[in-house]
């Protein structure tokens, strides 16, 4: 278990600035460790921006620490810090991908990526009462309002994975592969699949990467 507890080049809660962020988030939080993983859940999930556009092959930038200075990030590096402030907190974490089809993502994203599937999609797993429970701090409170559907819950006891389907009835997320379970941030292994599942991107006439949000998409798309 020791190898889920240790500070690494990514999960960098050696960090004064991590610790400090961390602690923050704790003053009013109970001690109990689930109680811990609940209130750092929701302070990566909502006090970072998602924006799936500021990804860049940057191994600096996938750390916890960029990310606090950043203040948005995809589900990878949010992952991150979630795994990191846990560890902080004495909380075994480890990373987790998959492949996964968003139904309710904007069309410019999905013309952006060439396709409806999103390789590589990141989530934590936090080992709390003698067992390993699914996190996904990846949609802020924010998007979830323009994307319609509820933010993301974490209890601590059960697995928290976005759902198949919205409240209304309407195809969410669909999840098509599983990469397994990783101690520490794979940068080669994430990186050599993206590059495979969209070239074009990583080409020499690769599209630049577009000064957007995700909110300013689903906005431009609505009636």
């Amino acid at each position: 278990m020791q190898k889920y507890l240790e500070a690494t080049s990514f999960f960098d809660f050696d960090k004064p600035a991590v610790q400090q962020w961390a602690d923050k988030q704790l003053h009013d939080c109970d001690t109990h460790p689930v109680a811990i993983a609940q209130c750092l859940y929701l302070a990566c999930r909502d006090q970072i921006r998602y924006n799936p556009y500021t990804a860049k092959r940057d191994r600096a930038a996938m750390s916890a620490s960029y990310l606090l200075d950043s203040g948005e990030s995809y589900c990878i590096p949010k992952a991150v810090l979630l795994g990191a402030v846990a560890r902080y907190k004495g909380i075994p974490s480890r990373l987790g991908f998959a492949n996964v089809r968003n139904h309710l993502s904007s069309p410019k994203l999905i013309e952006w990526l060439g396709t409806d599937v999103f390789h590589m999609h990141g989530y934590t797993e936090l080992y709390l009462t003698d067992r390993w429970v699914k996190a996904t701090p990846a949609f802020d409170a924010r998007l979830c309002r323009f994307m319609k559907v509820e933010p993301l819950p974490f209890d601590g006891v059960h697995d928290s994975v976005f759902q198949e389907y919205t409240a209304d009835g309407l195809a969410h997320m669909e999840y098509l592969a599983d990469h397994g379970l990783f101690a520490d941030l794979p940068f080669d292994f994430i990186w050599n699949d993206l590059e495979r599942a969209y070239p074009h991107l990583f080409s020499g006439n690769q599209n630049p990467l577009p000064q957007r949000s995700l909110e300013l998409d689903l906005s431009d798309s609505e009636p």
